[in-house]
């Protein structure tokens, strides 16, 4: 039911986002005010799709995490606050589509480019949560029974889920190609640069010596990088 009601709110308030949009991307006759939307860019359809790859990926991971087990301990709701505070600052800056200067043209070749990352950010995320199963949680957190997943993806990566989701805002803001977009991607980094501080020390207090090994043994978001 909560989740349901989740789901609710966030169409709501993507509704509310278009109808006003859809206002202010009227022209404003014998007014002076620049249009703050580009236009040019919401008639692009690799735009419509990389923001329908955003509803793709929360529709799923919402349906997904009615199987997860309880939570045994949990980080503070402040610290997921500023968490989901963070991201949702992120896409709205890399999404809207702002008039700004732009980093990349607006060609639909470049903006494929971009899609295509965000497709491969978007898969790689869900086979990563398909893998973690009934351990994943939205907010740091020890499960009842929870066991330390190094299959698929979590081979090589300690965080493929961060690296998919890294990906989709990265392939996103190409996709946009405004600096701003850029600034979004800035953030969504300091976000799950944070998460993945405070995740691993709480796995390293959960599994000490085999979390010790593990973190030996793979990559935090990409190989041979970090």
């Amino acid at each position: 039911m909560k989740r349901a009601k989740v789901i609710l709110q966030s169409a709501l308030i993507g509704a509310t986002f278009g109808a006003v949009a859809v206002r202010l991307l009227r022209p404003h006759r014998g007014s002076a005010v620049p249009e703050i939307f580009d236009r040019d860019l919401m008639r692009q359809w690799p735009w419509v799709c990389a923001a329908l790859g955003w509803v793709v990926f929360s529709l799923y991971w919402e349906y997904a995490a009615r199987n997860a087990s309880h939570n045994k301990q949990r980080e503070s709701e402040a610290s997921r606050g500023v968490h989901v505070a963070m991201t949702n600052i992120a896409l709205l800056l890399i999404m809207v589509p702002l008039r700004g200067v732009r980093f990349a043209p607006l060609s639909t070749p470049v903006m494929i480019v971009g899609l295509l990352v965000e497709a491969g950010g978007l898969a790689l995320a869900i086979l990563a949560r398909r893998h973690l199963g009934r351990n994943w949680s939205g907010e740091i957190s020890i499960k009842v029974d929870h066991q330390l997943i190094r299959s698929g993806p979590y081979r090589k990566l300690r965080h493929p889920i961060y690296t998919g989701l890294l990906a989709m805002y990265a392939g996103a803001a190409i996709v946009t190609g405004t600096w701003v977009a850029v600034g979004g991607f800035v953030v969504a980094i300091f976000a799950y640069a944070r998460k993945i501080r405070l995740e691993e020390t709480n796995l390293e207090v959960a599994f000490g010596a085999e979390y010790d090994s593990y973190r030996k043994e793979s990559w935090a978001l990409l190989p041979g990088l970090f």
